[in-house]
């Protein structure tokens, strides 16, 4: 079956992780993908490590499978000249440039459209048109600045999510925002402009919490792995290790008293809806973890699951690869020229499969092969 963006060209001129992680995905989903990179330096990403495997850094491997990879000196004429001759082929291009640096390098949209009027152009930037519009955007900083620190952490340690969520939001973002322009370009005809911000897209992951704040005006507590809204929603800590309870309803709370033995802390007025229970918040924690110490959590979670209580362990990530519960379908295998054989986590979305068997590109790999169409 063919895939839904087979015969779609990408000029990828993004680096580091939200732009290339996008085109990955547009890869997956069919679209030849030309990644261009700096003479000699290329992606920021490939240096970014350890680990490194056959020169070839964890980073950069993730997010560029499925790319054939050129260099060109965009601030050389002959550089210009080719840009200009891939731009002029491609339906999408796109790049996390500086405002000032596509400027620089003449890429802007008007300057893209003029050689090419139907191209869907992409500009992800760390800020919105405003103030901060020319400053650089990287994930750490639009954790703090975006409000996702506000409420990630305990107390007043505020923490940043382990991986960059802020860019992989953004790469969902400009992946949804591509696919909505080349079907606006199918009915239309006409190109467009897609600007995305790393900040506006940390903004609207804010959802429910953002909008408590906007309704009271109140400043949400860091609550670990709890939830503002909800308990008993959280990681509790069994005899040995930490298992993940999340109560949804007031019928999930009641099958959880029956079975830790305490089906009388329903009657309990504190606890017995959720409103209550979200008041006395640190009362029902603090029982609930006392009982739940005192036997291993796969008992917990056996007992909470048969009645219809979701549990599951927090699981360290050799647990959560080596569970074909959770990675069934998700993973691939790539042929490297470099660092050989190796596993990778695919595009999940099921018009992905299966996966763009090309690995990801060494440097300027492809320059001649690319370029010489043009020749």
């Amino acid at each position: 079956m063919e895939k839904p963006l087979a015969g779609v060209k990408v000029l990828d001129l993004s680096r580091i992780l939200a732009g290339p992680l996008a085109t990955m995905w547009m890869a997956d989903l069919g679209a030849e993908v030309i990644k261009v990179e700096r003479p000699g330096v290329g992606d920021e990403t490939r240096r970014w490590g350890p680990p490194f495997v056959g020169g070839e850094s964890a980073y950069f491997l993730a997010v560029n499978r499925g790319k054939y990879g050129i260099t060109l000196d965009l601030a050389d004429e002959e550089g210009k000249k080719a840009l200009r001759e891939l731009i002029k082929v491609s339906d999408v291009l796109v790049h996390n440039f500086l405002p000032r640096t596509a400027r620089k390098l003449g890429i802007t949209y008007p300057e893209v459209s003029s050689i090419n009027p139907g191209i869907i152009y992409v500009a992800i930037t760390g800020f919105p048109p405003g103030p901060y519009h020319g400053e650089p955007g990287f994930d750490a900083l639009i954790q703090a600045m975006g409000g996702l620190m506000a409420i990630t952490g305990e107390g007043d340690r505020p923490a940043k999510v382990g991986v960059a969520i802020v860019d992989v939001l953004c790469a969902w973002a400009a992946l949804s925002a591509t696919l909505a322009a080349l079907l606006s370009r199918e009915r239309t005809g006409k190109g467009g402009v897609v600007p995305l911000s790393l900040c506006a897209c940390s903004v609207a992951a804010l959802t429910n919490v953002g909008q408590a704040f906007l309704l009271t005006g109140e400043e949400p507590e860091r609550l670990g792995t709890g939830h503002p809204h909800i308990v008993p929603y959280q990681a509790f800590p069994a005899a040995d290790g930490l298992f993940m309870v999340a109560v949804g309803t007031d019928a999930q709370f009641r099958a959880l008293c029956e079975a830790v033995g305490r089906p009388e802390l329903v009657l309990d007025p504190r606890f017995a809806t959720n409103p209550a229970r979200v008041e006395n918040r640190e009362i029902l924690v603090s029982l609930l973890e006392g009982i739940f110490r005192k036997r291993p959590r796969e008992h917990w979670i056996e007992v909470l699951k048969e009645r219809g209580v979701p549990a599951g362990p927090v699981n360290s990530l050799a647990e959560v690869f080596g569970d074909e519960g959770i990675v069934d379908g998700l993973l691939t295998e790539v042929e490297h020229p470099t660092v050989g054989r190796y596993k990778t986590v695919v595009c999940p979305l099921p018009q992905a499969q299966p996966p763009s068997p090309l690995p990801p590109p060494r440097l300027g790999e492809h320059t001649e092969m690319v370029l010489n169409r043009f020749r």
